[in-house]
């Protein structure tokens, strides 16, 4: 095994350490640069790009590298939109060997829906329970009215996202699973957003009393 090689193994484990920590909306990625027709080492919640563990080396990795790969040890919040047309945020981490030459790079790509979700979810609150949101400086600044924004966009991308980190066809999925679910969108403040009971039971193959019931109990 070469000492690059070496160098590389050690970041495995920080794949895993990092999709931990941070959480399923963040997809972390271990490339060996050296190696780009077979550069992902490691990857952890990979429904934001839909890439596996031997694939190549991607675009953006090879364009830090031309940009800044020199002269940084590593770069953040470059923004981006996935194939699946998931907006998300990387940032990459340059992994040097004892020559100081880059081989490889650790990647966190970080989905920005269910940020967005909250923003919609307080601009729809705050129209219908606290009046017109121009009249409040903190929430005058939202472009997105929820009120003329497809309920269903918002939910649907959620919950494909949720049901996609979970790997199971809602049709498969068990009780336990679908409350998981549900939960997760509860955290997200997805069901802050008029019609979202439906859409979700409608999503996860169940009826509107039911995803009631899994509300009741996360909610608890």
């Amino acid at each position: 095994m070469s000492n690059n090689q070496t160098i590389l193994n050690k970041y495995i484990s920080m794949v895993d350490f990092l999709a931990h920590i941070l959480g399923e909306n963040n997809e972390i990625m271990l490339f060996d640069v050296t190696n780009p027709e077979h550069s992902i080492m490691a990857i952890k919640n990979n429904y934001i790009s839909g890439r596996e563990i031997g694939g190549p080396v991607t675009d953006f990795v090879l364009q830090i590298l031309k940009d800044h790969g020199d002269n940084a040890d590593f770069v953040t919040n470059y923004e981006a939109v996935s194939k699946s047309k998931i907006r998300y945020h990387s940032s990459a981490y340059f992994i040097r060997n004892e020559s100081n030459e880059v081989i490889g790079v650790l990647c966190i790509n970080t989905d920005l829906q269910p940020y967005q979700n909250i923003m919609d979810a307080a601009h729809y609150v705050a129209r219908h329970l606290l009046g017109d949101p121009k009249k409040h400086s903190a929430l005058g600044s939202f472009n997105v009215d929820p009120l003329n924004l497809p309920i269903e966009d918002l939910t649907l991308s959620s919950v494909s996202r949720v049901i996609s980190a979970k790997g199971i066809p809602p049709e498969r999925m068990n009780q336990e699973e679908k409350i998981e679910v549900v939960n997760e969108l509860n955290n997200l403040g997805v069901f802050l957003l008029k019609g979202a009971v439906s859409e979700v039971a409608e999503q996860l193959k169940t009826s509107e009393a039911t995803i009631y019931r899994y509300l009741k109990i996360v909610q608890k």
